[in-house]
């Protein structure tokens, strides 16, 4: 494959992975270690904005055949020339270095951007480097030093096995979006999970795939709280449609869909809420082309819970989805898309407790998908500290 593309993964790069594949399809992608994803489509060709689990992408300038330092800084060098061609003649160039799986270290890194400098200079061109303290620079660096505007260059260099790649980064997670959409809004419940932005944008892209938005396509969210899930997929374009068992929480959605709308002015698509149980809901709003949600988690746990107590938790959860199953899927065509962050429960030794449906969804009247570039049990999102994981479960209605 050609690279032409580089895509740098999350804290859980596996989420990543399946996010790329569902979105660019697996021919297209290949595998860049633990942290990264190449691609062969052009930056231009990927909608990063819609990326919940990739932190940068960054154009393949050159794939050098050596991991030895100073063979790969010969090669920046010359790459550099090229790049110092096609910025602005006026103007302080401001330079960022990064590399990732790379034998080098900060100080060594810290040098060869000097040396970098210095040849900008000689060329003719006033430039200002910005320093490392690790040896990628952070996303909020990136931001604050506009390596992604005109002014800027950031040479990220990824190591794949026994070569190099050298790419320049073309934009980066948008930090300060993310924090506006998840804490900007006007209701919050902690009760429900406080779903992230990102998250839910993993789910949605999961549920979707590589379908465009049209005005026949509604995204649902049976289980929708505060409206996450279905903010997202506005903000991509897709029309909506979100249920909830509790009046309070379609209450709630309405409100920030309604701010959203504010922060957005032109926001396509079309969003319709109703009030239900999703274990027996008939949804007769719109057509459902996708499912995208958060299911029922259980009861919040603020320390292990005995064995017992977590049968019962578990035994509830499975119970309550696998009902909300038997009936969607009565209601769906075949071939519909679903992506459901179910429970899984992580005991203080890793150990991954997940619910028994999984291994009856053929008896429930859906097929699993599967992915080439990772495992679908890998498909676990959790913070260090949580007890309740989601699992994020991609299947279709057979």
């Amino acid at each position: 494959m050609v690279y032409k593309s580089l895509l740098l993964l999350g804290r859980q790069p596996a989420l990543g992975r399946a996010e790329l594949e569902s979105l660019l399809g697996a021919k297209h992608l290949e595998r860049i270690g633990d942290q990264a994803m190449a691609a062969d489509v052009l930056p231009e060709g990927i909608d990063f904005d819609r990326l919940g689990g990739s932190l940068r992408l960054a154009e393949v300038i050159a794939v050098v055949s050596t991991i030895q330092w100073p063979e790969i800084m010969r090669a920046l060098a010359g790459q550099l020339s090229t790049l110092l061609n096609t910025m602005p003649p006026d103007g302080k160039i401001k330079l960022g270095l990064s590399c990732v799986g790379l034998p080098t270290n900060v100080r060594q890194l810290f040098r060869s951007g000097l040396d970098l400098k210095k040849q900008c200079k000689q060329l003719g061109h006033s430039i200002r480097l910005v320093p490392n303290t690790e040896l990628a620079l952070s996303t909020a660096q990136v931001l604050h030093n506009q390596l992604t505007g005109d002014l800027g260059i950031e040479l990220l260099l990824v190591r794949n096995g026994a070569t190099t790649i050298v790419t320049r980064t073309t934009a980066v997670q948008n930090i300060t979006a993310y924090a506006r959409r998840d804490q900007g809004r006007p209701k919050r419940d902690a009760r429900v999970g406080m779903l992230p932005p990102k998250l839910a944008q993993i789910i949605v892209n999961l549920a979707a795939g590589t379908t465009l938005p049209n005005t026949d396509y509604t995204v649902l969210d049976p289980f929708c709280g505060t409206g996450v899930v279905l903010q997202e997929a506005l903000l991509m374009g897709y029309n909506t449609y979100g249920t909830d068992l509790e009046l309070r929480m379609i209450d709630f959605t309405t409100a920030n869909l309604e701010w959203l709308r504010t922060q957005y002015p032109n926001l396509p698509g079309h969003a319709a809420l109703s009030t239900g149980d999703a274990t027996d809901f008939q949804w007769q709003e719109r057509a459902v082309s996708a499912v995208a949600s958060e299911t029922y988690l259980g009861r919040p746990l603020s320390a292990w819970p005995k064995p017992e107590t977590l049968r019962d938790i578990m035994g509830t959860c499975n119970l309550i989805i696998e009902k909300f199953l038997r009936n969607l899927g009565s209601q769906i065509a075949p071939g519909t898309r679903l992506c459901l962050a179910l429970p899984a429960w992580r005991s203080p030794q890793g150990r991954i407790h997940r619910l028994q449906l999984l291994d009856r969804l053929t008896d429930l009247g859906y097929n699993r998908i599967s992915f080439e570039h990772v495992r679908e049990d890998d498909l676990v999102y959790f913070r260090p500290d949580q007890l309740v994981a989601r699992q994020l479960l991609v299947i279709t209605r057979n």
